[in-house]
């Protein structure tokens, strides 16, 4: 008989008790560094090495945030959610005054000093993830799965910061937000009817928006280029073209890292930030970026086994929540690049440029790390 306990024993790898995961963090480490090789790969030809510097002290200030967070107690950090949540929402809302800025069409950031600038929505995927939790965790004595009351709480914590980043606009953020609420529902045990239910009307919301004209003429550009790849191939459809051609031409091998003509051209818009996996299919070609994703899969599989094996509903689905995060997002960056979603803009977890990406990523690993050590909550 296939059970949950059966699952957990596949996926589960037992280190001393209280030791940090280190294929995790390993896998973790391994990306930011990759990381930082692909994005000088993209930038290097600019005479330019401030990018990679900041890349560089993102992915330093971020390791530091993971130990951190992995030394705390869960129960600690339990107890700092209603904080956490404020404080996410708070910069949500900051963002969308005049203090906030507009880059490629959506105002998500907040200009900080010498040329830094915060995306408050990645602070906000950390924040969810420890609230939207809280309501699936609390079990009454005999529960074994969340209520209706504590679903329809988190769905309700969750649809305040969806909504605000939805009049960014931000597509990309809120569907990977979407992704977090259902991955959390599902390891917690939610029934599944009440799981169908929200995707219908995920769907029935969308469908809605289409038949109502709310969809952006950008966006419907986009769907149409992906129905039709060779749709406007010098507008809509330049930078998926691009990123296909970019990864075509490195076949198996590669050219050779910071030897490709595409890259080294710029051919394809935003290189080193949401398109860098481009980079790795032309300079270390198939078995390269197959190399990447491997490691991707590893650190997913970590994630998974520690939510599985937490004792405490709590960790389960945070762990949950991380997990469907860094899940979609990649599938969604590298379907990008290859044609199978359209262009929406979301970053590859811990290999594309930016600092809020890649702290918040290092700090996901730090709270699965402190779900691991510590247990339960």
């Amino acid at each position: 008989m296939t059970s949950t306990t059966g699952i957990r024993g596949r996926l589960s790898w037992t280190p001393v008790l209280g030791a940090p995961d280190w294929v995790l963090a390993g896998a973790a480490v391994a990306l930011s560094g990759v990381g930082l090789v692909l994005v000088w790969s993209a930038t290097r030809l600019e005479q330019d090495r401030s990018l990679l510097l900041r890349q560089a002290g993102s992915v330093a200030v971020g390791l530091a945030l993971m130990w951190l967070v992995s030394r705390c107690d869960l129960r600690m950090l339990r107890a700092y959610v209603p904080v956490a949540y404020v404080l996410a929402v708070a910069l949500l809302v900051v963002v969308l005054t005049p203090l906030g800025v507009r880059v490629n069409g959506a105002h998500s950031w907040i200009p900080l000093i010498a040329g830094v600038r915060l995306q408050p929505s990645e602070v906000a995927k950390v924040a969810l993830a420890l609230a939207f939790a809280v309501p699936l965790g609390e079990l009454r004595e005999g529960e074994h799965r969340p209520g209706f009351g504590g679903v329809l709480l988190a769905l309700v914590l969750a649809a305040v910061p969806v909504g605000l980043i939805l009049l960014q606009p931000d597509l990309g953020t809120m569907l990977v937000f979407c992704a977090m609420v259902l991955g959390a529902l599902l390891v917690s045990g939610a029934p599944k009817r009440w799981l169908l239910a929200l995707v219908v009307a995920g769907a029935a919301a969308g469908a809605a928006a289409w038949r109502f004209g709310l969809v952006r003429p950008y966006q419907l550009r986009r769907l149409l280029v992906l129905a039709d790849p060779g749709a406007d191939p010098a507008g809509a459809g330049y930078t998926a073209a691009q990123a296909r051609i970019a990864i075509g031409s490195g076949g198996l091998l590669g050219k050779g890292l910071f030897h490709g003509e595409q890259t080294a051209g710029h051919f394809v818009p935003e290189q080193h930030t949401d398109f860098v996996f481009t980079v790795a299919g032309e300079e270390l070609g198939f078995l390269g970026a197959l190399a990447i994703l491997a490691l991707i899969c590893v650190l997913l599989w970590r994630g998974l086994a520690i939510g599985l094996r937490s004792g405490s509903p709590y960790g389960t689905a945070v762990a949950g929540a991380v997990v469907c995060w860094l899940a979609f997002q990649t599938f969604v960056n590298v379907g990008m690049t290859v044609g199978l979603v359209p262009v929406i803009g979301v970053p590859l977890p811990f290999v594309s440029y930016g600092g809020s990406a890649t702290v918040a990523g290092l700090v996901a690993v730090g709270l699965l790390q402190a779900i691991h050590r510590t247990g339960r909550a």
